[in-house]
Parts: C-alpha cells; sequence; structure tokens
C-alpha cells in the first residue's frame, strides 16, 4: 500500500480548509503543469465573481486576495494564480479537448442577495433542456462588494463572450439591480452596452429599492451581513437609483404576490412575495408584467416562473394562460 507522506497530508488538508474560507493556494509547481489534478472546492461562494467564461469553465477572482481560480462545470480547480496563467490553461484544454468555438444565443443568469449561482440551477436547467440556449449560471460575491463594481464584472463577462451572437439577461432580486447597474455603462450615443443584448426577464426585482432594507440599515449587524449592496438597496438607494439604467432593450417583470392588499408579509404595504412588495418590482418600459403567487426566495424554482421566462426570452411577451394550457 502507498501512504501518503505527512506533507502530503499536510498540504491536502490545507487545501481543503482554505477553500471552504474561499482562500485557496497552489504551488508554484503546479501552476506549470499541463495536466493538472483537478482539486474539490468546499465552498467561498461569497468570496468569488465569476470573470471569464467558456461552455462548462469558469475563471473566478477572489474579492479579498485578488487571484484566481479555473473551475470546470463541477466546481472542480484546474489552476489557480493570475488571471493570465488560468487562461493559459483553459487555452490548453480547449486545444487538447479540441471543445468548439462558442455560438448562437446566450442567457446570462444573476441570482440575488445572500444567494449562490446553486439557486438558480433548477431555472437554468429548464432553460437549457427547454429552450436550448447556451445558459451561464453567473456567480458574484454578492454581500462582498458594491452594485457598480458587480456590474464592471458584468461587463468583463460579456465583454469576453466570443462567438455568441444574442444575449439575453435573468435576474432575480439584487441581480436585476446588478445588470440595470450595467445597463447604465453605455458609451453615447449607443443606447446599450453590447449590440448583441436581446431580451431581459426580472424576478422579483426590487426596482424601487427594499422597504426591508431601509428598515435594517441602522443596524450594525445587517450592514455586516447584507454588506454594501444591502445598504444601497436601503439607506442609500436614492445615489444607487440614479445610476441605474430602465433597460432600453424588451423587458419583462415576474413578481410575486396574492393579488389581494395583504400579501404574504403583513409588515410590508400592498401585495408582496414576503420581501419585495409588487409595486415595488414594477417599471415603466416593461413589455409585460405577471403576477404569480410564489414567495420570494422560491420563484426561481417555480415552473410556472420558469415556463414565463422561457415565453419571455422566445416572443417578448409572456404567456397567457390560454397559451400555457
Amino acid at each position: 500500500m502507498i501512504r501518503p507522506t505527512r506533507q502530503t497530508i499536510f498540504s491536502f488538508t490545507a487545501a481543503i480548509l482554505l477553500g471552504c474560507l474561499g482562500l485557496e493556494t497552489v504551488s508554484a509547481q503546479e501552476s506549470l503543469l499541463a495536466d493538472p489534478i483537478p482539486m474539490p472546492t468546499l465552498g467561498g461562494k461569497q468570496f468569488w465573481a465569476d470573470v471569464l467564461l467558456f461552455h462548462q469553465w469558469r475563471i473566478q477572482r477572489n474579492v479579498f486576495t485578488g487571484h484566481h481560480r479555473l473551475l470546470d462545470g463541477r466546481d472542480f480547480r484546474y489552476a489557480s494564480g493570475t488571471l493570465a496563467s488560468c487562461r493559459e490553461q483553459i487555452d490548453r484544454i480547449r486545444n487538447k479537448d479540441n471543445l468548439p468555438p462558442m455560438r448562437g444565443t446566450a442567457v446570462l443568469v444573476l441570482h440575488g442577495l445572500f444567494r449562490s449561482h446553486s439557486s438558480m440551477e433548477s431555472l437554468c436547467d429548464y432553460l437549457r433542456d427547454q429552450g436550448g440556449y447556451t445558459v451561464f449560471n453567473v456567480e458574484y460575491p454578492s454581500t462582498r462588494c458594491e452594485v457598480t463594481e458587480h456590474a464592471e464584472t458584468l461587463a468583463s463577462l460579456v465583454e469576453h463572450l466570443e462567438g455568441i451572437d444574442e444575449i439575453h439577461f435573468v435576474g432575480h432580486s439584487l441581480g436585476n439591480i446588478v445588470i440595470r447597474r450595467y445597463l447604465a455603462m453605455t458609451e453615447s450615443p449607443e443606447p446599450l452596452p453590447d449590440a448583441r443584448i436581446g431580451r431581459f426577464v426580472m424576478l422579483a426585482p426590487p426596482n424601487h429599492g427594499s422597504e426591508i432594507a431601509t428598515a435594517l440599515a441602522d443596524y450594525a449587524v445587517f450592514e455586516a451581513v447584507a454588506g454594501k449592496a444591502g445598504q444601497q438597496l436601503g439607506a442609500e438607494w436614492p445615489w444607487l437609483q440614479a445610476r441605474l439604467a430602465v433597460p432600453v432593450c424588451e423587458f419583462g417583470i415576474i413578481a410575486g404576490g396574492l393579488g389581494n392588499e395583504a400579501g404574504f408579509n403583513p409588515l410590508l404595504p400592498g401585495d408582496d412575495d414576503g420581501t419585495v412588495t409588487v409595486a415595488g418590482a414594477r417599471l415603466d418600459g416593461a413589455r409585460d408584467f405577471v403576477l404569480l403567487p410564489v414567495l420570494h426566495s422560491a420563484i426561481m424554482s417555480d415552473r410556472r416562473a420558469q415556463e414565463q421566462t422561457l415565453h419571455f426570452l422566445r416572443h417578448g411577451r409572456f404567456s397567457t394562460e390560454k397559451e400555457t394550457r
């Protein structure tokens, strides 16, 4: 039996612990390997931001250390270090496995505050399987950076989607605000930051800020947990709102609520999904609007919401009751 050395055991254990904190390390020898040993990652989702996407592969940047890692579709790490070294590794993999260029229509999906891309997997699978789209489930550290920083990272992702002909967006909660901030980053007289942008579906968007975030703004615990983005949805909303675009592309809104004056949460005014009011989800200029009896945290996994999302991406409007029968 081959017994692992003490140094090997220590290195593996350290990698596991640091991976849980999102603080991975890599040896100089590993970073130069043409065929590195893939390592599982065990968390740190609030510490990493996707900066480049290619098929199932993603390069991420650590929000604290600034170093990068290359992950496959199983979230196994194939490289770690600089952005350049991770790009070199993905180029080697691309040539070795003869990976084809990306093409067609892509959908970028962004999760909400406190969540990770795992919360959007069901929706992504549905859009991929039923819509035939190339779907990118974007990871970003929602509680660790301000909205503009998230939008700048999204801009880089879009810019590097080489070969993609058309780009749609789907956001949940804060993800919609990040997308709206990105859409405001256009150089006049261009109406959009990228000519390939098509349609945009908003799921439970806090388009007028968050009453809950405003009420909790003075509590140190909320600020520590929700981060700068949480503050921007609350006390700092007027500053952020002035820097958001009303999308000029076709966009539709799916809100949660009971269709009455009470909603799910008695502490919120009017109808609501438990977190965002129906009135707060609305935005002038929307091509279509639909209300579903579903909670804020579950709307992206609700099959009715998934069907409506796909219908809007295909047709620029939501389906009628007759069409869904």
